[in-house]
């Protein structure tokens, strides 16, 4: 079991982006969710989203069996203040439909994270390697 914290972005990462409406749900994106939860990750909700918007969005997820560690916090009853915090969360891996090269898929995002698949830049040229083999692997998602 682990303790990370995984701030995870809604429009676009966990549903299809219909902002401010909420989109269809992305494949296999709550038996993931799920999945890592069982798994011991924390979850947080990191979206744009707030006020009406945002408690639709934690109700639809609520629907679809996601309960959050936190939203848009980075731990549950954290009190947001501008002059004491940076508004970044804290948090181990951040999955957002905006990383670098887009969005993978939850099939795909369940891999990197179980696997600790890391990327680097060399050469203007992106490399995947796993952490646990050692071995650099050619291509975004190879």
């Amino acid at each position: 079991m682990t303790n990370k914290k995984l701030a995870i972005d809604f429009d676009g990462t966990i549903v299809d982006d219909a902002y401010p409406g909420i989109g269809k749900p992305k494949t296999f994106a709550f038996e993931t969710l799920k999945k890592l939860q069982s798994e011991g990750y924390r979850l947080i909700l990191w979206t744009y989203r707030h006020g009406k918007t945002l408690d639709e969005a934690v109700e639809f997820c609520r629907k679809n069996g996601v309960e959050f560690y936190a939203v848009n916090a980075s731990f549950e009853g954290e009190v947001f203040d501008h002059a004491a915090a940076s508004r970044k969360i804290d948090a181990d891996l951040f999955i957002d439909d905006r990383n670098l090269g887009g969005f993978p898929g939850w099939g795909e995002i369940y891999n990197i994270i179980k696997d600790k698949i890391e990327f680097r830049v060399e050469g203007g040229e992106v490399l995947a390697y796993s952490k646990l083999k050692k071995e650099k692997k050619k291509g975004l998602f190879w």
